[in-house]
Formats: C-alpha cells, structure tokens, sequence
C-alpha cells in the first residue's frame, strides 16, 4: 500500500485571515487519542473512557511524556500475578498424568524448559520503553507491514482461545463446589464478567490489579502444599531411562516451553509505559524472574499433587472424572479443610482472572496491528468482543469439545519459536542493536522490510513443527522414533528451520530492496 494512501485527513485548520484557508492533514499514527476530537461512536466512547479514567490509546506509539512507569516492582508483579494461578498449577499436573514421569523427571522439565521460554519474553519487553509501541506493531520492524499480519492474526486466535480454555479449568472448579450447585455455564459467566471489567479499563489497572492478585492464591497454595504433605499421598515414583522416558521429557517440555513463552507475543504491551531510558537490564531481569518464580512454584506445586493420582485411586479417579477441579477438591476438601477448602477452590478458580487479563488487553491492540481500518475501533470495544467469543467458544467447549480445544491451543504454541527466530535475527543481525531502529517508521511501509523473507521463514518454521511434533492429532516422522510414544521437537526445528531459511534470504532482500 502506497503511504500516501494511509493518510487520512482527521480535522483541518482554517485560520481565519483575509481569503486564504489552509488546510493540514494529519496522520492517523500522530493523532494523540486524549486529545481526538468527540465526534462518532469512536470518539463520544473515548470521551466517556476518559471520564473514567480509562486507558484510551490503542496501537499509537506512546509519547515520552506518558511514559511514566518507573517502578520495576510493576513490571515484575504483572507476570508473577498472571502466571501464580491455576491453570499454571493445572500444566504442572501433566507431566505425571499423560506424561507419565517421575516426579524428579518432571521436576527438572519444569525448572528447564520455563527458563528457555521465559528469555524471548525478557528480551522482547525490553523494547517497550524505547519505542513506546506494543508487541505486535514492534512485529513490523522485522516481518515487514504486510506479512506482520501473519503473526498478527494467529496472536488474535490465541488471546481468545487460551482466555477460553483457561475459563473452562476455573468453570470445573467452580462445579465441584457444594456438590455441583453452580452450572459449568454460570462459572464461565462469572469468570468472564471479572475479566472484562478488570480488563477495560487498561494498563494501569491491569498492572495495579496483577500486582496483588498473586497475595491469596500464595496462600492457598502454601496450604495445598501443606494439607498434600498430611494426606500422605505423594510418592516421588521411580526415576527410569530409556528412549520411552526421553521421549515423554520432551513432550512434557514442549508443552512447558509454550506455557512460558506463550507471553512472548504481548511483552512490550506491558511495558511500553516505561520511561525510554528506563535500565534494559533491569527490565530484562524485572520480567525474567516475575515469569519463572511463579511458573515453577505453580508447576512443580501440580507435579506433586498430580502424584498423589499414581498412589491413591480414589485420586486418580477425581482426575479422571473433574480433571484439575477434582484433584484440588481431594487436597483441600475431601477429608481435609471441609467448608473452608470449598472457600479456597472458589478462589482459586477466580485466579484465573489474572491469567486472561493480559490476553484480552492484547487482542484489542492486536486487532487494530492486523488491519489498519480496525483501528478505528477503541481498544476497549476488542475486550468487548473478546470476552464474547470466549463464553461462546468456552460453554460448548466445556460439554462437548474440551480435549480438542485444549490440543487446538497446544498447537498454537508452536508458532512463537517461529517468531523469535526471525525476530533476533533481524535485531541481531541485520540491525546490529537498536541503534538501527527508526521508532517513527513503523507506520511507513516503505521504510520496513518487504516481508519475502520472514514470510517465506515463517512457512520453513511451520515445516519444522510438522515434522517434529507429537501431540494427540498428528505425530512427526523425526518425533515418532524417539520412544514409544515419541517425543516432541517441534518448537526447536521451528526454530531452526525458521532460523536458516530467514538468514539465507534476508541478504538477498536487503540488497534488492534496501530495506
């Protein structure tokens, strides 16, 4: 698309002075949403957002005067808060219930495959304070304005298929209290109304409400881990070898390895208010360790109760029936804390708001970076929308489809290995840092990469994940000789696929094109 016909005349001046009139347009990128003139739908809703005091940009870069974050305490809180919760503790459960490891076995998966995973979204929120620009528009600098759309697009689907997913693991804890008494549909419903509003007011409340949501599901985690120890039910299993075990270890990391750098897409959504000289550095470490700290006291806390499946069949059979709904039911109810563990289930599956709260933040920011005509819809209308489709997706999911949701959206998680090879390489490589950024061109087609050779990685990549996968719909001819079962190396051949194919054909781009 040629840039000058990304120009749309927003207001015109018409300075009063003899018979000439001037008129000046103004880019849509420079228009300051605060100050946006209340005409339309658009601007009367942005009119009220402000009285409430309600975040109205969307996918604009930040000005430098709003950039006025400082505190690391916020950036770390934001991914301890959304990732110290259920569904964290329901992935940890995995290694011993389809897995089937040990529980030292899956101990090391955990702690391993979270710090891979955690690094792209570490290093990729460093860039929010010296561009003040989210993620996904971050994204043109290195697919181009035209091929971002790619990533773009499959980010929107996963916003809304993990706040679904997600919803779903908190509706079956819900349904287990006083004996079923509240449907899987009205658990869906209360889940998504919390999340919606949490969520429409944006960034600052985002971040002011992760930053003590993690305080309860701390303490009941510590509970669960103390009602586990007293129940008697743990066995750490017995450690064994062989090309069967190998196989399961990197399936079982595969699926840690997406959980934690699944945050990878939306890094600098979240920290793109920070002072642009704000220490990368402490940015970096700020991130690392407000993903891992949570992420392997929530797995590992899961490995463990999900043992007690391997030595107790009334527990296995909880599993089987309510899935992670049952198995915290037998630590904190059953023959233990009674009225009060059903108090810790409720909250608990409330947790689950912190999860899906950046996702649906996102999906607005997203949508508006995957069409430029959607920008014309405030940010807070996509929360909207998304929280809609989610019930819709999640209450038939929940009777009827679970299993192949739940497998759908492991598949999504493939792609951001993808993404972060292509990504470093253009950053590493071909712009040698940040100093070969110009912020300002990100809404300048002509000034980005064409996209040939990030999209052609793209499909490298996707080659790569097919061959190596192994997930319950399709196993890959290099997975399937590693063990009985195979294993899974589908996110490390995207990676490598996508990796050499971009770095062969980036050059010859950047000598024809220029850019």
């Amino acid at each position: 698309m040629n840039n000058d016909l990304e120009k749309t005349a927003v207001y015109s001046e018409y300075p009063v002075k003899e018979s000439n009139v001037s008129v000046r347009s103004y880019d849509v990128g420079d228009i300051d949403p605060n100050e946006a003139p209340a005409t339309g739908f658009s601007g009367k809703f942005n009119k009220m957002m402000n009285k409430l005091n309600a975040e109205i940009r969307g996918i604009e870069r930040i000005p430098e005067e709003e950039q006025t974050d400082v505190s690391m305490w916020n950036t770390a809180s934001m991914f301890f808060g959304c990732n110290m919760v259920v569904a964290t503790v329901s992935l940890g459960c995995l290694g011993i219930t389809v897995f089937g490891l040990d529980f030292w076995s899956a101990f090391l998966t955990i702690v391993f495959f979270n710090l891979l995973g955690t690094l792209p979204v570490a290093f990729f929120s460093t860039f929010g304070p010296y561009f003040g620009l989210r993620q996904m528009v971050l994204s043109r600098f290195w697919f181009g304005a035209y091929t971002v759309k790619v990533p773009a697009f499959i980010n929107l689907v996963a916003c809304v298929g993990w706040t679904a997913v997600n919803t779903i693991v908190s509706a079956q804890l819900l349904h287990t209290v006083n004996d079923g008494a509240l449907p899987p549909w009205a658990g869906v419903l209360i889940i998504s109304a919390i999340t919606f509003v949490v969520t429409f007011f944006g960034y600052h409340v985002v971040h002011q409400f992760e930053k003590w949501s993690w305080i309860p599901n701390v303490i009941i985690f510590l509970i669960m881990a103390i009602r586990m120890g007293k129940s008697k039910q743990f066995t750490y299993g017995t450690m064994v070898g062989g090309e069967t075990t190998a196989g399961n270890v990197l399936s079982f990391g595969a699926t840690v390895y997406g959980f934690a750098t699944g945050w990878t897409s939306l890094a600098s959504d979240y920290t793109a208010y920070k002072p642009k000289n704000t220490s990368r550095t402490k940015i970096f470490f700020a991130v690392y360790g407000g993903l891992n700290a949570p992420l392997m006291i929530a797995m590992i806390l899961g490995a463990a109760m999900a043992m007690g499946t391997v030595k107790n069949p009334a527990w296995a059979e909880a599993y089987d029936s309510n899935s992670i709904g049952g198995l915290f039911f037998m630590v904190l109810v059953e023959d233990s804390l009674h009225g009060f563990g059903q108090f810790c289930v409720v909250l608990l599956a409330l947790s689950t708001v912190s999860n899906n709260t950046p996702n649906l933040y996102s999906l607005g920011l997203t949508a508006q970076t995957f069409w430029e005509s959607l920008r014309k819809v405030p940010r807070a209308i996509w929360t909207m929308v998304g929280t809609g489709v989610a019930i819709a997706i999640a209450i038939p999911a929940y009777y009827k489809f679970e299993s192949v949701m739940h497998n759908f959206m492991n598949l999504i998680g493939y792609w951001l290995a993808i993404y972060t090879a292509i990504s470093i390489s253009e950053h590493f490589i071909y712009r040698k840092g940040f100093k070969g950024y110009n912020p300002d061109d990100y809404e300048k087609p002509e000034k980005l990469p064409p996209g040939i050779a990030a999209g052609v990685a793209f499909a490298c990549g996707a080659a790569g994940t097919a061959l190596g996968m192994a997930q319950v719909w399709w196993t890959g001819p290099l997975a399937k000789p590693i063990g009985k079962y195979g294993g899974d190396i589908g996110f490390e051949l995207a990676f490598g696929f996508s990796l050499v194919a971009f770095n062969i054909l980036r050059p010859f781009e950047y000598k024809y094109f220029g850019r």
